[in-house]
């Protein structure tokens, strides 16, 4: 007979104690030390006990005698999420997403799973069968074998796969699901724990791939223990403003590719459609006319990309000048203003200045420096830049211009944009090959200044 156990486990970082505290002493959050009743008698996991594919017999063998096996990755049909994946699904890995509550996490496996030509089995534990098929209508049903199980119990969804053997299982989502083996409430620290575990031994012994939607908390963070982010092998974050139609796909963590790359989709109302050239649509409704705006040639992983900036200078009526920004870094900018103050000379001070990044996207590349500084005088000027000029440098504290990385490729991007003219910093090494577009290089914010307004 199984014998039961108490414990006492920490619902912010997973810690465990044998008896009740107030605080945790690991994270230090009060009030999250619950009691749990754990089972430990049966050694068995749920889908050895469902019988499923039977796990092959180890054993030790050199590096030297493993063949490459070229079948390893096959290809979700996604070229974004293929992108981020690093070149396709792993077979055997297992791949967490994790997002905003409706930023589309649901509807991007979703509709890769009704694009995928493999066997795949969906299960749902917060959307009844009705609504999961609403939504697939609406996407377009394109694979015939996708197969949908709407259950929460790990030991019923095992014995599903059973009787089904599918490629590619998903989970939506893994705080909903729970384990006979642990007597606590679906969703709690040591449930998470157990069906991950679960999941992941089925996935590396079968090899089967695993897709994992996981929730987040207030803070941004996989809710549940840290110990699940490192357990799968990739975690992918599902980004964007809601009130966008921009999505950003980010790779957190990658053990078969980079985490460099990123994929942008649109969302609409047949589900998401990959964006190749994001250039052209944060670009195309840009006004030659107005002053504040600012064109930056930034690298998203590797993929050049050209974005628009727009600010906002005026007079601070409130006493305290505001500094507001949106999808940029507000410290980064009270040091790019300080710059022009200190270095330049222009008098920012008694000045609100609001910045924005066109699209709803959030970017952290250093290399936009130059072209917020050209936004916030052109704003301060009122006077509007050339719609033919981008930029691609860094400012430094001393208002020196800094090279950025990989500037051939960010110079390619706005010659095939139609650009004519690229600013960027006098120290930057590239091959100087004859191209279409000008490159103006500088060493100060002064010179580009001077450049720009006379």
């Amino acid at each position: 007979m199984a014998k039961t156990k108490t414990e006492y486990t920490c619902q912010s970082c997973g810690s465990r104690y044998s008896k009740w505290m107030g605080q945790c002493s690991r994270c230090g959050e009060w009030n999250t030390i619950v009691e749990e009743l754990v089972e430990s008698g049966s050694k068995d996991k749920a889908w050895q006990q469902a019988g499923t594919k039977s796990p092959t017999s180890s054993k030790v063998r050199a590096v030297k005698d493993f063949i490459p096996d070229r079948s390893e990755r096959f290809s979700s049909g996604d070229a974004e999420l293929d992108r981020v994946l690093g070149g396709g699904i792993v077979e055997g890995s297992v791949m967490l997403v994790g997002g905003e509550p409706g930023i589309g996490k649901s509807t991007l496996l979703l509709q890769m799973a009704l694009g995928l030509q493999h066997k795949v089995l969906y299960v749902s534990g917060e959307e009844s069968e009705q609504q999961v098929q609403m939504r697939a209508r609406r996407i377009g049903i394109k694979n015939e074998d996708c197969y949908l199980l709407t259950a929460t119990s790990t030991q019923e969804i095992f014995q599903q796969i059973k009787n089904e053997d599918p490629d590619v299982l998903i989970v939506d989502s893994i705080q909903t699901l729970h384990s006979q083996l642990i007597e606590s409430a679906p969703g709690s620290v040591s449930q998470i724990r157990q069906c991950s575990s679960e999941l992941i031994q089925f996935a590396k012994e079968s090899g089967t791939p695993v897709f994992l939607i996981g929730h987040i908390t207030k803070e941004g963070q996989i809710a549940g223990p840290k110990l699940l982010e490192h357990m799968v092998d990739t975690v992918l974050q599902f980004e964007g403003d809601r009130h966008h139609i921009y999505r950003l796909l980010r790779s957190h963590k990658n053990r078969f590719g980079s985490t460099h790359e990123i994929g942008i989709y649109e969302m609409h109302g047949d589900g998401m459609r990959a964006v190749s050239n994001p250039s052209q649509l944060l670009l195309s409704e840009r006004d030659a006319d107005l002053s504040g705006n600012a064109v930056a040639a930034t690298l998203e992983g590797i993929r050049p990309m050209l974005i628009e900036i727009q600010a906002l200078c005026s007079t601070a009526v409130y006493g305290t000048p505001q500094r507001s920004t949106t999808g940029f870094d507000t410290r980064r900018l009270n040091m790019l203003l300080a710059v022009l103050e200190k270095r330049c000379g222009f008098r920012l001070a008694t000045k609100d200045v609001f910045l924005n990044i066109t699209g709803g996207i959030r970017v952290d590349d250093p290399a936009i420096d130059l072209a917020v500084v050209a936004a916030i005088l052109s704003s301060n000027e009122d006077m509007a830049l050339s719609p033919q000029i981008c930029f691609a440098a860094e400012v430094g504290l001393s208002g020196e211009l800094r090279p950025v990385p990989r500037l051939e490729q960010r110079i390619s991007e706005a010659e095939k944009l139609g650009f004519e003219e690229i600013v960027c910093s006098a120290h930057s090494k590239w091959n100087r090959k004859s191209s279409a577009i000008n490159v103006l290089e500088f060493k100060k914010i002064e010179e580009v200044f001077q450049h720009l307004f006379g």
